[in-house]
């Protein structure tokens, strides 16, 4: 591989539906604190328009646009940023389309631009979502921890990320 590889982060209907609920409530909070709210107070102000305000835009950085492999990690595409996850230790990536399901979220965002951060359920125990598609779900299985990612190609993405951590075996 010389080129990194690429793949997609479609979003599902789940996070399509989450993301639209959740924007149409804070449209509404922040709406009535324009319009009918005491236009002075600070705390008012604070509550109903930048905070609101605050949580749309900074979610939105954290949208997942994409996973890159390169010889040695897998970075998840933000708006501005990627986050890594080293591939070191990687002992298998298995396509589950059931994996999410009935997740508990412990940390991290369930569905404004995207489900990311630590998660529970009795399948897989603890692990690290970067998601936007839960039907896409690829486990990945470390040494130390498990991540969930969603590529828009779940058995290519499986296949190649494997590639990549079998040359760490050697």
């Amino acid at each position: 591989m010389n080129q990194p590889l690429v793949f997609k982060a479609p979003w599902g209907t789940s996070l399509k539906v989450l993301t639209g609920l959740s924007s149409a409530i804070l449209a509404v909070i922040i709406t009535i604190g324009i319009f009918l709210g005491p236009h002075g107070n600070l705390i008012w102000i604070t509550g109903m328009i930048v905070i609101p305000l605050s949580m749309f835009f900074i979610a939105s950085l954290f949208t997942i646009r994409g996973y890159l492999l390169t010889l040695d990690a897998l970075l998840i595409q933000r708006l501005f940023w990627n986050s890594r996850v080293e591939l070191s230790g990687l002992q298998s990536a298995k396509v589950d389309t059931e994996a999410m399901q009935q997740s508990t979220r412990i940390f991290g965002n369930g569905g404004l631009f995207c489900f990311a951060g630590k998660f529970d359920n009795n399948r897989l125990g603890t692990y690290r979502a970067f998601a936007t598609d839960p039907k896409n779900s690829v486990v990945l299985r470390f040494t130390d921890r498990k991540v969930v990612v969603t590529p828009e190609s779940p058995d290519a993405f499986a296949a190649e990320i494997m590639k990549l951590a079998n040359r760490f075996l050697v």
